[in-house]
């Protein structure tokens, strides 16, 4: 069964996302229902976007979830076969859910298919060495994970998966990042195909899905999470002793970046390099992924 726009709704989490959630909402088809999740638990902002957009449905948590939660929370009152995970600072282009719907009807079996973002700097996929001849810039090609910011989920085929049903697609134990490789990751041990669409492109604006206004806020958070969820990714898949080696490394040059902003006088580099050593720590001891930004609707 191929896509349509009647089968596909979009799930979007949102943390003080007013400046780019509109660019991101109106490129997406008005005969696609759309879940936005609002971590920031705004009711003027869901009022507002409610009332802007018919086919928008925005809920509010009555705390911040983070994306991997968040995601789940939105997929739980999703009513298609399919759904599309967005950032809110990713922008579709005209044609990106024509040509989703189209390779869909092309592929016999599939997990997640994903619209290539327009950066070619910046790939949002992960492929195999062997698997690099199958690159091909006008049909879709196998990859081994895509990013979170944009894939599509064929929710009737992962619901067939005894681990992913009662809407465990994404590890609640992650706040943010590698939220969306552990999802495919999983999926690849169950032999589900994920694949990038090259026709169907994206532009994602990156780190700009939260005002500027918390720029320093979210940095701390980004900082703490990413080393955090790095040694939780590799410890739950490869064992404590790999998740160790590999965030160690990242651990040191963190101490030493503190020590010398320190003495440099340097407070926000300082402190967040801090917040770097404390998401390790946290994850060594076997802590939650507990840190939230610091910030006051």
């Amino acid at each position: 069964m191929s896509i349509s726009r009647q089968t596909l709704s979009a799930v979007i989490v949102t943390f003080k996302s007013d400046q780019v959630i509109h660019d991101c909402i109106q490129s997406i088809s008005d005969q696609i229902k759309i879940i936005v999740v609002d971590n920031s638990n705004d009711k003027n902002f869901k009022e507002n976007i409610e009332k802007k957009y018919s086919n928008v449905e925005c809920i509010l948590p009555s705390s911040n979830l983070g994306m991997g939660p968040g995601n789940n929370l939105g997929l739980s009152h999703v009513k298609t076969d399919y759904a599309i995970i967005l950032n809110p600072d990713v922008i579709l282009e005209k044609n990106t859910i024509q040509e989703i719907i189209n390779a869909s009807s092309k592929i016999n079996s599939f997990a997640i298919l994903a619209p290539i973002s327009d950066d070619r700097k910046y790939p949002n996929y992960k492929i195999d060495k062997k698997d690099l001849h199958s690159v091909n810039e006008n049909i879709p090609f196998k990859v081994k994970s895509v990013d979170g910011f944009a894939m599509v989920l064929n929710l009737v085929k992962i619901n067939q998966i005894e681990n992913f049903k009662n809407y465990n697609y994404f590890d609640e134990n992650f706040f943010m990042y590698l939220e969306n490789d552990d999802l495919c990751k999983r999926l690849n041990e169950h032999d589900q195909n994920i694949f990038i669409l090259p026709k169907s492109k994206i532009k994602h604006l990156g780190a700009k899905a939260v005002s500027d206004e918390y720029k320093h806020q979210v940095e701390l958070s980004r900082n703490w999470h990413w080393i955090w969820s790095k040694f939780y990714y590799n410890k739950k898949h490869f064992g404590f002793f790999v998740a160790f080696l590999n965030g160690f490394p990242n651990f040191l040059s963190a101490c030493l970046k503190f020590i010398i902003y320190l003495f440099l006088n340097k407070a926000k580099k300082k402190q967040i390099y801090l917040y770097r050593v404390l998401g390790f720590i946290s994850a060594l001891l076997g802590k939650k992924s507990s840190y939230r930004p610091k910030i006051n609707n």
